[in-house]
């Protein structure tokens, strides 16, 4: 009887647990829910998602806004997003090239890895002009439309990539994304083929980014690097003449990473 007691108690803080988990991640994607939603959500008893809520409150990973009810990410998820960065053993390697980059181009750069079907930006360093792409460290992206995104598309394993191009929602954000499989799968052979990718105002108006992949030990794809800037700077003309740089700056990434280049 005593067993029973205990494996019930413990499924059921398992199951809390799992909970929290998954309102959190329901709060990243969608901002603010109510209660309701977050319920309808977990297809669980309101009174369980209050009582999950109320503790995630008391520890500030969720606030409710007393005028509309509706509950958003709390001030301890920011802190722990930075210390999760900060401890993140490629970031920590890769940041002094990264940011060595920013400085010789005066343009924010990102860093960034593959993660489920999406890329989370892990580091970046913003450009010191007043028209510039800002930091979105912490946010994940779409892979089909951004530059760090394919660039990490058109190097992965036949399989993988494969799998990722018939998962992906292709949503569109500008009139030039790339909304369709065949369409990113030609793109992705003219990225392999040149060494880079480009996102063309195909994630944000006014704004073009350059891609490239950068390897691990293994010669597998461990992250991407992106310059990106307004069109007005960083236009076709401007591409390959960056390009060559930014390809140079993942090598020595890659060669921090373990990577040889002829392996």
């Amino acid at each position: 009887m005593a067993d029973t007691v205990r494996k019930y108690e413990q499924t059921k803080r398992v199951n809390s647990v799992d909970r929290a988990i998954r309102i959190l991640d329901h709060l990243v994607q969608h901002r603010e829910r109510s209660m309701a939603q977050l319920a309808q959500h977990l297809g669980a008893p309101r009174t369980t998602v209050f009582d999950i809520l109320r503790t995630l409150e008391e520890r500030r990973m969720v606030q409710r806004d007393a005028a509309s009810g509706l509950y958003s990410l709390g001030l301890h998820t920011i802190e722990l997003g930075y210390g999760a960065v900060r401890s993140f053993g490629v970031r920590r390697t890769l940041a002094p090239v990264l940011q060595a980059l920013n400085e010789e181009l005066d343009e924010t750069v990102h860093l960034t890895v593959l993660d489920n079907q999406e890329v989370l930006y892990i580091d970046c360093y913003e450009s010191s002009k007043r028209l510039r792409t800002y930091s979105v460290i912490g946010i994940r992206g779409p892979l089909h439309c951004t530059s760090v995104g394919k660039a990490i598309l058109a190097w992965l394993p036949a399989e993988q990539q494969k799998e990722l191009l018939a998962a992906i929602s292709y949503e569109r954000f500008t009139e030039h994304t790339i909304v369709t499989p065949m369409d990113l799968m030609a793109d992705l052979e003219r990225t392999h083929a040149r060494g880079y990718s480009v996102d063309d105002v195909e994630h944000e108006e006014g704004v073009r980014c350059i891609g490239v992949p950068v390897f691990d030990h293994q010669g597998g794809v461990a992250a991407s690097i992106s310059v990106s800037g307004p069109t007005q700077r960083i236009s076709w003309e401007r591409v390959p003449i960056l390009a060559p740089r930014i390809m140079e700056a993942a090598a020595e990434m890659s060669r921090r990473l373990g990577h040889e280049h002829n392996q």
